[in-house]
Order: structure tokens, then sequence, then C-alpha cells
């Protein structure tokens, strides 16, 4: 019986509590007497237009009384809530420094109207500022936060606020029409999530009980919602909380790369970035990996910076983890004091200490990356998978030694460098709009119960609420894999990933989606196996010769496509095989492509498709892999 679109949210994810990116999960901090800080809250600083922003200082204090001297300024801009800040605030108040949190326009105790980061810019110089008028600021502004929050510091940047002089933007939110809200043409369904959850907690519509209620219904019967999209404007309770609509239903209909997505946009404008120094914070497994190295390249050759970039193991936010999903990769894969490293470089840029910046690590190169992959494959005591893994500092991305190596489709569902022959050489798949294939795992935000974020068995089960049957997802006919033979030593694979796909299909728009996958062999802890995604991407049909101008297909051509994966560094162990999935489909993560060709996010029509997929001579489908040759691998570590 097919998988059709059945809701049932499984108990686990209902159980959840949603607090979506409010940033990394803090350690606390050592302990401290009141006497040591004082917190002055709700300070209304305006903005240029009048509107005024809530806002909290935290301070040094002596015997209950305030430092007296001007000092550098720790600052985050956040729409989850300052009031959940005074943890940060305590540590950066009792080592130097001046904290300021402050809630972003229409969020909260701010007034306004909230916009997706587009008043963050000018809001952000506003209020740096005015941070810079005040007895107790020296006028150096550095930055901290994650994911929106990593925005309104890319934001700030962009705008040239003349007080910031560092910023530490994790997993942060850039170049949206790119690749993380609207990718190669199709829409990132966790911002959908986002914005039903945000709709209603922290927005002006929230601050009317009833009204605040009526929001929350429609946030905890969001499995029903998906099942009914697309979304589409007064239709639902989200017209009450009437900006967050605006945004969420413009976006879903909104997919050139155009003025419409320019805020954050640093990949086509990185000479606009202001010249500071940028630590670059990101997962190989986090929404915002794509868009971390891409803004590494483009400020690398942009600004003097200097700029540093950091890529571990990990799924949006949790630094300070080294396992997610149903995967151990070994505890050095944490950085344990989410703190200390931070401290270090505020110091050395914002009070000119001579420390382990540019010296040590994670500062002693500009890249340093976590290969994953060197684990032995076992089993740990919660039953994850041992992948592993071991740091790496770098000079560079893409790494100067990779040796770019095309792995072929063919038509045996091999995957091999050796090329295809012959001229005639097809797989056909259906794609029923209404049978996605299920997302498990992948680049996704956390907090995020509409998703499973991470590594995971290519296997469905009741963790996956769209996918109850224990069965792995090759078992489905709308999956063509492709895989290579066992590895006969092991191969490491760092960098950029694309597939480049020959296909046609039956529709005027549909899309295709690949996924890379380390197959383990049966072993006595995984005796069936275990199918890790590696990376994964999208392309939508329409945006398949620009992500700036939409034009529709001819049914029946060949067409290449171009599939960008996400970032990775993993070493394929010896006696492992190398997978690609392509399917048109990967749901919930991306929007359903209902292959009609109307309106994006205004059909009312579903068609199946008939795909085709070539991989012959004269059109050779393959993935492209960065692969790292391995007597480099053994001089660098």
């Amino acid at each position: 019986m097919p998988h059709r679109l059945v809701f049932r949210p499984c108990v686990l994810f209902t159980l959840l509590l949603i607090q979506a990116w409010i940033g990394p999960s803090w350690t606390t901090p050592p302990s401290v007497q009141a006497a040591d800080f004082i917190v002055e809250r709700d300070v209304m600083v305006p903005m240029r237009d009048g509107v005024r922003l809530a806002t909290d200082i935290y301070r040094p204090a002596k015997n209950g009384k305030p430092v007296e001297e001007a000092l550098p300024v720790i600052l985050t801009r956040l729409p989850y809530n300052k009031d959940g800040s005074e943890t940060a605030g305590v540590y950066y108040a009792t080592h130097g420094y001046v904290f300021v949190a402050q809630d972003t326009r229409g969020r909260y105790k701010s007034e306004g109207v909230w916009h997706m980061l587009t008043d963050d810019g000018r809001d952000g110089v506003d209020c740096a500022a005015w941070i810079g008028e005040q007895p107790w600021s020296n006028g150096r502004i550095g930055m901290i936060g994650t994911s929106y929050v990593g925005g309104t510091q890319h934001a700030m940047a962009l705008a040239g606020a003349p007080e910031l002089v560092t910023v530490i933007p994790v997993d942060a939110m850039s170049n949206l029409g790119r690749q993380s809200l609207r990718n190669a043409g199709a829409f990132e369904m966790r911002f959908w999530n986002w914005i039903f959850l945000n709709g209603g907690r922290g927005s002006n519509a929230a601050t009317d009980p009833g009204t605040a209620e009526v929001l929350k219904e429609m946030a905890d019967q969001r499995f029903t919602y998906l099942r009914n999209l697309p979304t589409r404007r007064g239709m639902t309770p989200l017209k009450l909380s009437s900006e967050y609509e605006e945004w969420l239903i413009s976006a879903m209909e909104h997919g050139a790369n155009d003025e419409f997505w320019a805020q954050n946009n640093i990949v086509d404008a990185p000479e606009k970035y202001k010249d500071i120094p940028v630590y670059l914070v990101s997962g190989w497994y986090d929404s915002w990996a794509g868009n971390n190295t891409a803004n590494f390249i483009a400020l690398s050759k942009t600004i003097k910076g200097p700029v540093y970039m950091i890529m571990g193991p990990w799924i949006h936010g949790r630094q300070s983890s080294y396992t997610h999903g149903q995967v151990s990769f070994g505890r050095d894969a944490a950085i344990a004091d989410q703190w200390a490293w931070r401290k270090e470089w505020y110091d050395h840029w914002l009070k000119g200490i001579d420390n382990a910046v540019g010296k040590e690590a994670p500062f002693a190169t500009p890249v340093r990356i976590f290969v994953m992959g060197t684990g032995d494959g076992g089993k740990d005591d919660q039953g994850r998978i041992e992948h592993g893994g071991y740091w790496r500092d770098e000079h560079e991305w893409p790494l100067a030694r990779t040796v770019y190596t095309d792995y072929y489709l063919h038509g045996d569902g091999g995957l091999a460098t050796k090329p295809p022959k012959g001229d005639s050489s097809t797989t056909q798949f259906q794609f029923d709009p209404n049978d996605p294939v299920p997302t498990i795992g992948g680049n996704i935000s956390s907090h995020n119960d509409i998703l499973l974020q991470g590594a995971w068995d290519q296997k469905g089960g009741p963790h996956v609420w769209n996918f109850f049957d224990p069965i792995p997802l090759s078992a489905r006919n709308d999956v063509l894999v492709f895989q290579s033979e066992p590895l006969q030593e092991d191969l490491e694979v760092t960098g950029e990933i694309e597939v480049r796909l020959h296909a046609s299909s039956s529709a005027v728009d549909t899309d295709f989606t690949a996924k890379l996958i380390d197959v383990y062999p049966p072993s006595a802890e995984w005796p069936g196996g275990f199918d890790l995604n590696i990376g994964d991407g999208i392309v939508r049909g329409r945006f398949r010769e620009s992500l700036k101008e939409e034009k529709l297909m001819e049914p029946g051509e060949v067409y290449e496509f171009t599939i960008k994966l996400y970032p990775t560094s993993n070493v394929f162990k010896k006696g492992h095989r190398i997978r690609v999935d392509i399917s048109s489909s990967n749901f919930p993560r991306f929007d359903v492509n209902p292959n009609s060709g109307e309106p994006l996010n205004r059909h009312r029509l579903i068609k199946t498709a008939t795909q085709t997929i070539y991989h012959d001579a004269t059109h050779p489908s393959r993935i492209i892999l960065p692969v790292i040759p391995a007597e480099t691998v053994d001089a660098s570590r």
C-alpha cells in the first residue's frame, strides 16, 4: 500500500518544547554574586523613525555599584525575547564587558512591526550609535548570536555601523534567495513552521489573550495544515498576525533570487560588508552550512578581515554537542565551553590582548574543519552509530589540494568513475506530489518538530511522523539508487558538492532531488547495515537555467540540472559504498512541486509526472566529489 500524505505526529515530537533558534546551548557561567554586576531592564532605545526598541544592559559592578570605566560592548539583537539573555549578560558583565540585549522591531517588548531581517541593518546602526554615546561604552562593539540572531550581525555589518568592530555569526541567516530559505527555487518548509510558531508568540497579535489562544491552536495543528498546502492569504488564523502571514505567503510565492531577497545577500554583494574581523561558525548538518562556506569564500576575497571559519559535525546551534540524530561523532567533536573561545576572540579584537587568536586552535588557521567518518562504526551506550571523526586545521576553502572527481550514474544502478557507454540509457519513475518522499534527517534547523534533523539511517519507523513503517527509503519506487562497489580503501570527500543530472519530465515544472549517502556494510552491531545521510539538495525545474528568472520546461525535452548539495567533510571507509539517491521530493524539508506549472504557492492542480533520468555517453549524469588525496591527508594531521 503506498504511503499517502497521512499526518500522524508521533508522541515523541508532540512532547518537544519548541524554542526556535534562541541561540547556542549556553552552559552556566561560574558562580557570581549580585554585587558583581547590575542590569537595567527595558530601556526603550529610539530608532530614527521614532520606534523604540526594548533593551537590557548588563554592566560590571563592585559592591553593587556600576564600574565607571567605559568598556567594550557585546551586543545581541534577537526576536526571541531578550529576557532569555541573562546568563550571557551576567557572564560578559563579570568578564570586563558591557552586555546589551535588544528585542528586534515588533518582537516582545519592542515597538513597531516585524519584518524578516529587513529593518535590522538600519535598526542595528541606530542601536550602535546609541551605545556609542553612552558613558559606560568605549564605542567598540562585538556581536553575538545564532541563526536569526546571527543574521542581525550580518545585517549590521552590511549596513556598516561605525561602532561595530567584530562579529561571530553562528548558523546565521544570509543569502536567503540562494540556499537555505529558497533553495534553488524550492521553499524550505522549516520557515513555514517558524512563522506558524512565532506568529503567535512574541508578536503584536499575541498581546491579545484571545488572539494568542487562536494562534496557539493553529500552531498546535501544524501537521494538519501541512496536508492542506498551499497556505493562502486570509484563509487561516495566521491572518490575525498579518505581518507574519504577509511575509510567509510572499516568500512562498517568490522563487527568484532578486531584490526581494536582497537583505543579507552577502554572496552577490560582499563589497557591502564592513571590513572587520569575522568568525563564521556552522556545522555540516546545519541549515545554513552552504551559506557559511559561501560567505567565507566571498568575504575572504573581498575584505581584509581577517575572516575565519569553523565547520563541525553539528546541527543547528549545537556546537556543544557531539551527537545528534542516530550518530555519535566522538566527544572531541563538541566545543564544551561555549563561553571561553568567544571571549578569547573578543578579548583580542575589542581589548587588543595578545592571546590564542592566530596562534592556537580554534584560531590557529583561517579554517578549522571536523572530518567525519573515522570511527569504528560500533554502537554507543545510547544505541547510536559511532561514525567518529577528528579536527583539522586548513588555510583555505575549498581546499587547494582537492581533486574533483566525477562519479557517474550507470543504468544498472552503479556509481563509478568510469563514464557510461552507449547512446541510450535511461531510468524512469513516477513522481506523485500526493505521496512525496519523506525527510529523514538533513540540513535542518533545530527545535523543529515537523522535521528530523541531522544524521539518520535512511529508514522509516515511529520516529518519522510521515513514514511510520520500518522500511528503507530505497524501497520506494520513486527513489533511484546509484551506488559504488565496496571501496577498496578509505576515501575522503571534503568540500562543495554538485550533481549534474540529465533528465526530462512529462511536466512543465517539477523538482529533482539528490542525496549523498555513506553506506555501512552489515556488521554485528548493525546487521542490516546503516545508510547514513551526508548531504542533500534540490532544484526546481523552472529555475534550472537561472535563480533570477523562471522558465517553464518543455515536456519530454532533456535538460541538464545542477543540484547543489550542502558542503561536507567525510571519510567513506574501506568496505563502505558511496550512494546517490535521485528523486523529485524531500518533504517536509522542501515544499512539494505540484508539477502543474502554476504560479508558486497559488496552485490548485496536482499532477503526477513521469521523470526520465539519462545516464549514457551523450548524457553523463554524475556527482562531482571533492576528493582529498590520502597522502595529503596524512601530511596534514
